[in-house]
């Protein structure tokens, strides 16, 4: 099973300042739709509001075969909007219109139990928020406990960078209870000023974690663990429409790829170039394919 925590937004998409698609959005949430999509097991942990946008994600999430038991409709929270504007290369810039997540206490917290061989995704801004911190404490102990593969992806958006300082004691925990970290030259770009794959590597990643993955968009995908540090093509992409949600869906087929081909990246005897390859190329099929799209996730015809 894959499990994927986060937040769930209502993402309107506007081109040349006119609304054009409202689609059922959020990191770890489109990475959950394409992997239901693709056919592997998964279910989505998080919460929205209990209105009519939360309504229309829940049905979302059930009708491409998400497991919705650990997903909360909240009363008294209204569900997340974003306003996504599309600029000529498809790129996204975003307003947010949300509720400050309600701080929970430890023992108001659940947990999916893990066992061996499952997969735990998390990542932005839900993964280091005080709001959301004790859930996520509590499952990625559970996660670490049965030694489940644990895929983090930074996803560190700008606006949060006046938070980093208070917010690196989180970011170095999920580090730390990882077994892949993931983020794109942007995100460190944000956070450090970087964006030199194996610097970033050797300076802030592999005191903590030993698999690391950093994207660039259209450019390299460098990976470095302690076995070697490789750096893979991404193929051209025709007719871009929107780079929305490519990040979210090249972690969505890597762990599609992992599951089909139980590939345990708990091991080191899985972290040479060869494996690693064959979950890179079905990352970025997914990435390719939702970049000829304006919705956040594969389309439900696309086949692994």
């Amino acid at each position: 099973m894959i499990y994927a925590i986060g937040e769930t937004v209502m993402d309107i998409l506007f081109q040349n300042d006119k609304p054009i698609d409202a689609v059922p959005g959020g990191s770890a949430f489109n990475s959950a739709i394409s992997i239901g999509r693709a056919g592997m097991p998964c279910s989505f942990i998080g919460y929205t509001g209990n209105d009519h946008v939360g309504e229309l994600t829940v049905q979302f999430l059930q009708e491409n075969g998400i497991d919705t038991h650990w997903f909360e409709r909240r009363e008294g929270t209204k569900s997340c909007v974003s306003l996504a504007f599309l600029d000529e290369a498809g790129d996204a810039h975003y307003v947010f219109y949300k509720d400050v997540p309600r701080a929970a206490g430890e023992e108001e917290t659940e947990s999916p139990i893990f066992r061996k061989g499952d997969a735990l995704l998390l990542g932005s801004y839900y993964a280091i928020s005080s709001g959301t911190r004790a859930q996520i404490k509590t499952v990625l102990e559970s996660a670490k406990r049965a030694n489940a593969t644990i895929y983090y992806d930074l996803n560190f958006r700008s606006s949060h960078k006046d938070e980093l300082e208070t917010l690196m004691p989180a970011i170095h925990e999920n580090f730390a209870k990882a077994t892949i970290v993931r983020g794109s030259a942007d995100d460190f770009d944000v956070m450090w000023g970087m964006r030199d794959a194996r610097q970033i590597y050797r300076e802030h990643v592999v005191k903590y974690c030993p698999v690391f993955i950093c994207t660039a968009g259209a450019g390299y995908i460098t990976v470095c663990t302690p076995q070697g540090e490789w750096d893979f093509y991404v193929p051209h992409v025709d007719n871009v429409v929107s780079t929305v949600g490519a990040g979210d869906n090249f972690n969505a087929g890597f762990l599609c790829a992992m599951t089909k081909g139980n590939i345990d990246l708990t091991s080191p005897d899985c972290w040479n170039r060869d494996t690693l390859a064959t979950l890179i190329d079905m990352g970025t099929r997914f990435a390719a394919a939702v970049c000829q799209t304006t919705a956040n996730y594969i389309p439900t015809t696309f086949k692994i």
